[in-house]
């Protein structure tokens, strides 16, 4: 049972959130890659505000120059960019980039990434590739689910048994492809192998083609607090080729990004409770 201080600090907290900040926020969610334009009432309803609200987030949007409208469509400008970029710069991340992800990519000749769960989603921090393989490749910022990919299985295994449940009852598991696996406990049965082996690896569950195997970043207390990937093509390997032989050096970089991140206080943000 909840303390009556706790109670009262939560209602406390509260008051303080402030309610416009929050529903703009949600008015610049409602913009994807597949949908960049939309009108008053589409980007209501996907935000879940009355239009009238939904209203005079986009004006306030647009007078500090985040939106932009053409005609009856509101679209993001560039300066949306700036609020991850805030994020991105707090973590040194182009350090990280430059000095592990490129040499992963370059000893493997294949795609390296560093992703952090948020949600029932992975979002890329960083990204290598010495080619592009296929059209799904993701870039800085994308967000992919996590249940059909390698890294967010083993973001998933760092989570508490409660946030566990939590995101099982509320994430859309769908299959992507064939391959995809959407049966609960069977997906429960892979985190938990995850959580014991060490890695995870996937084949065509995102996409055809796609195949990888991540590992997990840590903190100085040894929570997750990222994962790390190199992925490549079904044409050029197996799922347990890529195991077998990537994972070592995986946990080689990994241990290597661990430290560096001990230094960078921001990631720590997300880590796994």
């Amino acid at each position: 049972m909840k303390k009556s201080s706790d109670v009262a600090a939560g209602n406390s907290a509260r008051r303080e959130a402030m309610g416009g900040l929050a529903k703009g926020l949600e008015v610049i969610r409602a913009f994807s890659h597949d949908s960049p334009s939309l009108t008053l009432s589409e980007i209501a309803g996907r935000a879940g505000l009355p239009a009238a609200t939904a209203r005079r987030c986009l004006l306030t949007l647009s007078e500090q120059g985040y939106v932009m409208q053409s005609g009856r469509n509101f679209l993001l400008r560039p300066k949306v960019l700036e609020l991850g970029a805030a994020y991105l710069d707090s973590m040194n991340i182009e350090m990280l980039t430059r000095t592990y992800l490129e040499d992963l990519a370059s000893q493997t000749g294949d795609s390296a990434a560093l992703t952090v769960l948020d949600g029932a989603h992975i979002v890329y921090v960083a990204r290598a590739s010495v080619r592009t393989l296929m059209r799904l490749e993701a870039h800085v910022g994308s967000r992919l689910p996590a249940y059909p990919t390698s890294l967010g299985r083993v973001l998933l295994a760092g989570l508490s048994p409660e946030r566990l449940d939590r995101y099982f009852e509320q994430a859309e598991i769908t299959a992507l492809t064939e391959r995809t696996v959407t049966d609960k406990a069977r997906l429960r049965a892979l985190i938990e192998e995850c959580r014991r082996v060490g890695y995870s690896s996937v084949e065509d569950e995102l996409a055809y083609g796609v195949v990888a195997v991540a590992v997990p970043v840590f903190d100085k207390t040894r929570r997750v607090v990222a994962a790390l990937n190199s992925s490549s093509h079904s044409k050029k390997t197996t799922r347990a080729r890529l195991a077998k032989e990537r994972v070592p050096l995986l946990q080689t970089i990994s241990s290597q990004i661990s430290r560096e991140l001990q230094r960078v206080p921001g990631l720590s943000l997300s880590a796994q409770t």
